[in-house]
């Protein structure tokens, strides 16, 4: 009987969530708010009906009575969550917002099929950092002295990363994180979002070529610490990034080829100086020939991802531990083994439609310091995104990179709510610049301005 509930729920839950796919993308399209609000809401049914059989299963397979205290857990998590986005901030994204509740239900499901500790562990950071995020979209809209904090930002960025690399634990040959009493902090997750804000505050004042000279040096800095720690994959994040801010800044070509060819040569000499890349790169080109050292990792993802197929093998059917450090760098092969290609395939466009999101934002917004924040951090989250499903699928070398959101790790979990949280003060704004646009508008059509509240002539009319 359990395992008819495991084949039935399993085909359940990949048709609701190709449902759940197609209504990330439908909202894109121009329509009345009363469709767009319906469509929000058939997302969080979904959203809940997966979860549901997700937990169903687990219970019935595992037995285990921490289970049911989780799903009851989350329930109230995202409850808490929509809501509050919903009564606190009327303007913000519902799209968004859903998002981020499905990548973390996907999150705890697999988590809590490998290991339900970690998965605890996960839900409670997971709900501190949501909780400290609704504060964000506030101070985004309130408070504008972020701008003015320019060099704050480089000096905390430099200095944290640099004590990364004198004092930081060396995780599969790189330095990336803290032991800080016990409690593992990786501070790359958070000085990424200060480079961007340190970038765009530096393009705000002036794309001029000295300008950009400064800021570029700074970058260097940043990037030349993270390759000394030999964190390659949070090197490839900051440098992506700021290519990308700095093209949209100064729209000048030349500035994107020297960035591109300086990386291509940067990538060649970090091959020859760093023996873990080049054990990287081997698994990559050949892993069956290494597969009893270095392609063991990426030849068990392969074949989970394989003995997966379209379908999956459902809860508890297939072998996600036999995958290293699976929780983090690989929890999309687990995902694909258990629930399926089509399911992973839906996760990825999911991930996309969030990226066009903050794309969207970031090309509506007219103040260019938000503009490149938000660019900024879509940029980050879509490379980091690419370089784990890259990763785990053989298309490129792995970097050790965590899938925003549904990875396990608090310090990722934490610094992806954060950008969320920006992105859905920015959108906030972007609704505040619409707004203001609209009642301008109508002032000049009715020949009236509001004036605290009371509509008076517009003398400055044409």
């Amino acid at each position: 009987m359990v395992h008819l509930i495991v084949e039935i729920t399993k085909y359940l839950m990949i048709l609701l969530c190709a449902i759940y796919t197609y209504q990330c993308f439908a909202v894109f399209r121009k329509q009345d708010e009363d469709r767009q609000r319906k469509r929000f809401r058939k997302q969080s049914r979904i959203l809940y009906l997966i979860h549901f059989m997700a937990y169903l299963v687990l219970y019935l397979v595992a037995r285990d009575e921490k289970l049911v205290f989780l799903y009851f857990a989350q329930i109230i998590l995202f409850v808490i969550i929509q809501n509050s986005y919903r009564l606190f901030y009327p303007k913000a994204s519902r799209l968004v917002s859903n998002n981020m509740c499905m990548l973390l239900m996907v999150g705890f499901v697999i988590l809590a099929r490998i290991d339900i500790d970690k998965a605890t562990k996960q839900f409670i950071i997971a709900a501190g950092s949501a909780a400290l995020c609704l504060i964000i979209p506030v101070m985004i809209r309130r408070m504008k002295f972020f701008r003015r904090l320019t060099w704050l930002y480089a000096v905390i960025g430099v200095a944290g990363l640099a004590v990364v690399w004198l004092a930081g634990s060396t995780s599969y040959g790189a330095k990336i994180s803290l032991n800080i009493a016990g409690i593992s902090i990786q501070p790359s997750e958070f000085i990424k979002i200060l480079f961007v804000f340190y970038v765009a505050a530096m393009f705000h004042v002036s794309t001029s070529f000295s300008q950009v000279l400064i800021t570029s040096a700074v970058a260097a800095v940043h990037v030349l610490i993270l390759v000394f720690s030999r964190d390659l994959g949070g090197a490839l994040i900051f440098f992506m990034a700021y290519l990308v801010m700095l093209y949209v800044a100064t729209k000048k070509a030349g500035y994107l080829v020297a960035g591109l060819a300086a990386g291509s040569v940067a990538s060649v000499v970090a091959y020859q100086l760093f023996s873990h890349v080049q054990k990287r790169v081997l698994a990559w080109r050949a892993p069956l020939s290494v597969i009893d050292d270095e392609g063991y990792q990426i030849c068990q993802s392969l074949f989970a991802i394989g003995t997966g197929g379209f379908f999956g093998m459902g809860l508890y059917q297939g072998m996600p531990k036999k995958i290293p450090k699976v929780m983090q760098d690989f929890i999309f092969s687990a995902i694909a083994e258990e629930m399926g290609l089509i399911f992973a395939l839906c996760l990825i466009l999911i991930c996309v439609s969030c990226l066009l999101m903050f794309f969207n934002i970031a090309m509506q917004l007219k103040d260019s310091f938000y503009k490149l924040v938000a660019l900024g951090l879509g940029t980050i989250y879509g490379v980091q995104v690419f370089l784990t499903i890259g990763g785990v699928t053989k298309f490129i070398p792995s970097t050790g990179v965590t899938l925003p959101l549904v990875s396990y790790g608090g310090s990722s979990v934490l610094s992806t709510l954060i950008t969320f949280g920006i992105i859905q003060g920015l959108y906030i704004l972007r609704e505040d610049e619409g707004d203001a646009r609209y009642d301008r508008e109508k002032g000049k059509r009715s020949g009236k301005t509001e004036f605290f509240g009371e509509e008076v002539e517009d003398f400055n009319r044409e």
